[in-house]
């Protein structure tokens, strides 16, 4: 049996706040505002894991109202998602993630982010991709007040 999982995070962006994409820090005059470190990537991705394998949801597990959440590392909650997914019987067949902001350029920082989620899955960087657009000026996206990830994976009971 395969699923598909589909994943999707917005936050805004804040002075102040390191701009991370799956635990990976870019260089940005701002970040994303969270109860956690705010990693949109990480948080879509939990989703989309938790979703393939009817599990859940981010909200659920990592209540943003819980004081035990506040400032957590979301590549630590994504790794907590991922051991429920796997004691599920799930294994992962493919990631894929779009992360939609004006500034900073993914780009150069692309294949660090893909290595960073595929160690924590613990798939083949090839299972794992990551791609970046811009808002192209329209509406907050544009304007660089928020960033937006979405991601899709694939998984396979074993």
């Amino acid at each position: 049996m395969m699923r598909i999982g589909l994943g999707r995070d917005l936050h805004r962006l804040v002075e102040g706040r390191p701009f991370l994409l799956a635990g990976v820090r870019l260089p940005s005059p701002r970040g994303e505002e969270g109860h956690s470190d705010g990693d949109v990537l990480a948080h879509a991705v939990i989703d989309a894991l938790l979703g393939a394998a009817a599990l859940g949801d981010i909200g659920e597990f990592f209540p943003p109202g819980d004081p035990v959440w506040k400032d957590a590392d979301s590549m630590e909650l994504l790794r907590q998602s991922w051991a429920k997914v796997r004691a599920s019987g799930w294994r992962l067949v493919n990631l894929d993630c779009c992360v939609i902001c004006e500034v900073p350029k993914v780009l150069p920082w692309r294949e660090k982010i893909r290595s960073s989620l595929a160690a924590v899955l613990e798939a083949d960087t090839e299972a794992v991709f990551v791609k970046a657009k811009t808002g192209e000026g329209l509406g907050p996206i544009g304007e660089g007040l928020a960033v937006e990830a979405e991601a899709v994976c694939l998984l396979r009971m074993q």
